[in-house]
């Protein structure tokens, strides 16, 4: 199997707490950031621009998304570009679609065409793909995040969806797909199997990558170990007849 260094996906941390943020910015391997309200609401944050430009005064060399939160397209507008005045490594976010259900395509036109680079996202079906791509495809840098954790929620297998994605992308060389949402440290090398550009990560999983390519007897037996000590702490007792086992 590959190692972590012979990865070509790169690797971007997903979160809102400040504090695992900038321990991620100091580990080499994490080349970029994302954000959404969602994290942020969990991270306890009240202040969303002061948030930002306190995250941007350290983060400066690497790419990081904010996103808009508006539900009303000028409005959405408007904070984009607000957004985007913070830094030349800020990327914003836009859902592929408002709360009703309409589709962003024409915002994101109106934005690619603006200069604004965009991180497009929720996106989970191959039209959405297609279409996005279309309305990006003339303007900056930008990101096309593809939910794959949550395609695979419903019990559908996203390899396909995500392969496919990519060939979709390929003619758009300022254009990167992102597998958004993984559930486990293996959507890494799924994701870097299918040359899919990038990866959302939270810091949990992350924690997980010092075990890559551990050897599995070993594994076993911390694991048999971890139960037996657990069992110990507990305290946990049975009243047994004396058996011998036959050997």
């Amino acid at each position: 199997m590959k190692t972590v260094s012979e990865l070509k996906t790169k690797i971007f941390a997903d979160g809102a707490d400040k504090a695992g943020m900038l321990e991620m910015y100091r580990n080499p391997m994490i080349k970029g950031f994302t954000t959404n309200p969602t994290l942020m609401r969990k991270a306890g944050i009240s202040n969303y621009e002061a948030f930002a430009l306190d995250i941007l005064s350290v983060i400066k060399d690497r790419p990081i998304s904010f996103e808009v939160f508006s539900d009303d397209f000028n409005e959405m507008y408007r904070q984009a570009l607000k957004i985007a005045s913070w830094g030349d490594n800020v990327y914003v976010k836009i859902p592929v679609t408002n709360t009703k259900g309409t589709p962003a395509y024409d915002l994101i036109y109106q934005l690619a065409t603006a200069g604004v680079k965009q991180n497009v996202t929720a996106l989970m079906t191959l039209d959405q793909v297609m279409d996005v791509t279309s309305a990006l495809a003339k303007g900056p840098s930008a990101y096309v995040s593809v939910f794959a954790g949550r395609i695979a929620d419903t019990g559908r297998d996203p390899l396909g969806i995500m392969t496919e994605s990519v060939d979709i992308l390929r003619p758009h060389s300022q254009l990167e797909l992102i597998w958004a949402s993984p559930r486990e440290l293996l959507n890494i090398f799924q994701s870097d199997d299918i040359g899919c550009h990038i990866i959302t990560v939270t810091n949990d999983i992350l924690k997980k990558l010092n075990i890559v390519g551990k050897d599995l007897h070993e594994y076993s037996l911390e694991t048999v170990k971890m139960f037996h000590d657990d069992a110990v702490k507990a305290g946990f007792t049975l009243e047994t007849e004396i058996l011998e086992l036959e050997v």
